[in-house]
């Protein structure tokens, strides 16, 4: 499996306050890009899956969701894991 759970602890320890912290805005968002990047690995081999097709854009649609809370709660949290993760402009 392309997820285990030593990857994900990884991911919120290095994105979120700790590896135990699943609720962070930042640890998601890194989460959700994560998912995002491996399911357009998977498409770009896989052109007529369809239903990956799907779950990737309801994946970007959580991650932009979780972007504009957090923009709209903290914008100094907003720039920082966007500039670490290298999401927009």
């Amino acid at each position: 499996m392309y997820l285990t759970t030593e990857k994900k602890e990884e991911i919120f320890a290095k994105h979120g306050k700790s590896a135990a912290d699943t609720g962070s805005a930042e640890g998601q968002i890194a989460l959700f890009t994560y998912r995002i990047n491996h399911l357009i690995g998977h498409l770009k081999i896989n052109k007529k899956d369809f239903n990956t097709e799907k779950a990737l854009v309801r994946l970007v649609g959580k991650r932009k969701r979780l972007l504009d809370y957090l923009k709209a709660k903290d914008i100094e949290r907003y720039r920082a894991i966007i500039a670490e993760l290298g999401l927009r402009k």
